[in-house]
């Protein structure tokens, strides 16, 4: 999810549905790898797609979102916690 193009989808789908060849003409990119990018967020549950005949649409799944900002939160919230107990968090400190 921390790749830039894959965040800048997401902030694309913020803003509704959009057909594949709507994403494909804002992104520059070729459609095997836009295809690939936008299969991956799916395949991590936080896309979900339709078919309309030969297009494909793509919406982002807010359910699946709200879930990972809080799994993010509560992981932050344990760093803070050991940081606080002198315990460092990572090898950078």
């Amino acid at each position: 999810m921390g790749d830039p193009t894959r965040l800048k989808l997401l902030d694309l789908l913020a803003g509704g549905e959009r057909c594949v060849c709507e994403l494909q003409g804002t992104m520059d990119l070729s459609q095997p790898l836009l295809s690939h990018h936008l299969k991956t967020l799916k395949d991590a549950g936080f896309l979900d797609a339709r078919r309309e005949g030969r297009w494909m649409y793509y919406r982002l799944n807010p359910e699946r979102l709200e879930a990972c900002v809080c799994e993010l939160e509560e992981a932050l919230a344990k760093y803070d916690k050991a940081a606080e107990k002198g315990k460092p968090g990572c090898a950078c400190r």
